[in-house]
């Protein structure tokens, strides 16, 4: 347990800091140009994806300077992930013994006290030894612990080590902008919502009411009528995919899952875990998936029910798949209602999406059966989370009664982190209507900022309409990438511009790409069609910095 002196210590540090830090760890990714297609079980696919989603932030508090704090801080593994690119534009088929398509996971550091624009110091050596593998190791005996730091200066080193690694993040979309100290006193109990959220399991410390609560506020979000409805706090916006295309699959076991191949790699995972015939669907040049390659497929299939998961902000470009076009197609097709069900995937933007003005809207009064979307991305929280939602009657095909917990299972977890509902509760009633909008605003605003100002110096650069996520050409210094956590994909890089990126950051940032840029040069593109390629395409709209390198004409797009 960590001695109520050091946790008035860290607390008044992070507290006295939380306006001048802010930086997430280096993800781990190398730069690896890809010279030659890469070859997998899916066929001639080639795509590099990485998949992001994100959170939006607490509107600042008033501090009680007098009041006992405490930090809380969360370390994601740093993880060098390797990455496949599907570029084709082939129809992929993906089933249960195929190797994944979509994009894999980025891993970062997440810190609560992230906001703010001053850029922390690195660590001092002495403190990186304290963090060594060899120093945090947990002694067998007392001979061992004689040799090693104390705990409180190993947690006060770390506390500075995620000072630093917050005080620049830039590439994962992760709000580090809040404040929930008032909630530090309920840490101390193990809270827990095992079984249903709405039916009450005998064991008693949960935070059902608040679950119930938050739930309520996204049901009437996304325009669900009153008891029509069932959904859950997930451990991660994974979670809610996995338990969307479950309901997907019991409502049509021998249906086919469709699915751009840009989609979260979790979507696909569901499909292997479940053993689902499933189809990875080539993009379009800024990211949506390519609705009339989708409509041949679901033609050449229209003997099995189709499984359609939407895309509502994309990993790396943010591109948001057009529902209303999609469920053009199948009136075209003539699809019945009772023949398809469609999953959207919502992970950052769909809690972005109703919140900006003139915006397509994505909600339950169109033929939608599932949404899933972070709760630690857009409205930031110290632990990872999320919601899934559904039509009520779809989980009944998953509900079983168990006598041990006198509720009933549906979700995916059994036990089930009380705290995240609570803390996500606690967000919502903080933040309210007004408090999310303003936050969206500067998202968007601030993208297209950081937008102008790399085009400005002379580097290929793109922003989707409805995104917060601004591509870029990949900087050739290793080191900028992971200085500013800058999540890659082949050769374009990526931005999310998060409530916690300012302008002031953004100058800095841009700053030092130029630097990059005159001392290394730009990134040419790696092969024919990859990812960069695409930056030149004018699907996108406007005008951009051509990309160095040998590109096709841009009517080939």
């Amino acid at each position: 347990m960590l001695p109520s002196t050091l946790l008035r210590r860290a607390a008044t540090r992070a507290l006295s800091s939380a306006g001048s830090r802010s930086n997430v760890a280096a993800s781990g990714f190398q730069r690896r140009l890809i010279t030659t297609p890469s070859k997998s079980t899916l066929g001639s696919v080639n795509m590099t994806q990485s998949r992001f989603k994100s959170a939006a932030p607490l509107a600042e508090e008033q501090i009680d300077e007098d009041a006992p704090k405490t930090t809380s801080t969360s370390h994601e593994h740093e993880d060098e992930i390797h990455l496949d690119n599907n570029t084709t534009e082939t129809v992929q088929d993906f089933t249960s013994n195929k190797e994944k398509s979509g994009t894999p996971s980025p891993w970062a550091v997440f810190d609560a006290w992230g906001a703010g624009d001053g850029i922390v110091e690195p660590l001092p050596a002495e403190d990186e030894a304290k963090l060594s593998p060899e120093s945090v190791r947990i002694p067998m005996n007392d001979e061992e612990r004689s040799s090693l730091p104390d705990e409180s200066d190993i947690l006060s080193a770390y506390d500075h080590l995620l000072q630093r690694k917050s005080s620049v993040h830039f590439g994962y979309p992760y709000n580090l902008m809040y404040n929930h100290e008032e909630l530090y006193e309920f840490m101390k109990y193990s809270i827990n919502n095992l079984g249903d959220p709405f039916v009450t399991s005998n064991y008693g410390v949960h935070s059902r009411q608040f679950e119930c609560s938050v739930i309520d506020f996204f049901a009437d979000l996304w325009k669900m009528e009153k008891d029509s409805y069932w959904g859950y706090v997930t451990t991660c916006g994974t979670e809610g995919n996995l338990h969307g295309i479950l309901l997907a699959r019991e409502c049509h076991p021998d249906g086919i899952l469709y699915s751009s191949q840009e989609t979260h790699y979790s979507i696909f995972k569901a499909a292997r875990y479940y053993r689902m015939d499933a189809k990875s669907i080539p993009t379009l040049p800024m990211g949506e998936i390519d609705y009339d390659l989708l409509a041949k497929e679901i033609e050449k299939n229209r003997d099995r029910p189709v499984i359609i998961n939407v895309n509502i902000g994309t990993t790396v470009k943010g591109a948001v798949d057009n529902l209303d076009r999609i469920l053009r197609i199948l009136q075209m097709l003539e699809i019945p209602r009772e023949r398809y069900h469609i999953h959207c995937d919502g992970a950052l933007f769909a809690m972005m999406l109703p919140f900006v003005d003139f915006a397509p809207e994505v909600s339950f009064r169109k033929p939608i059966d599932s949404i899933a979307v972070s709760g630690h991305k857009m409205l930031g929280c110290p632990m990872p989370c999320g919601i899934a939602l559904c039509r009520k009657e779809h989980v009944a095909k998953v509900e079983q009664r168990i006598d041990y917990l006198n509720s009933v299972d549906t979700t995916i977890m059994g036990s089930r982190n009380g705290q995240a509902a609570l803390y996500l509760w606690y967000s919502l009633r903080k933040k309210g209507i007004s408090g999310i909008k303003r936050d969206v605003v500067h998202c968007m605003e601030t993208a297209r900022y950081l937008r102008d100002k790399i085009s400005a110096v002379g580097m290929s650069c793109r922003l989707n309409d409805l995104s917060s996520t601004v591509v870029l050409e990949r900087p050739m210094d290793d080191a900028l990438i992971k200085r500013w956590q800058l999540a890659c994909e082949e050769d374009i890089a990526h931005v999310v511009v998060m409530p916690n990126v300012t302008k002031e950051k953004i100058d800095k940032f841009v700053e030092e790409l130029v630097e990059c840029k005159n001392k290394y040069g730009r990134m040419e593109s790696a092969r024919e069609g990859s990812p960069l390629t695409m930056l030149a395409s004018a699907a996108w709209g406007g005008s951009a910095v051509k990309p160095v390198g040998d590109l096709k004409s841009d009517a080939s797009f």
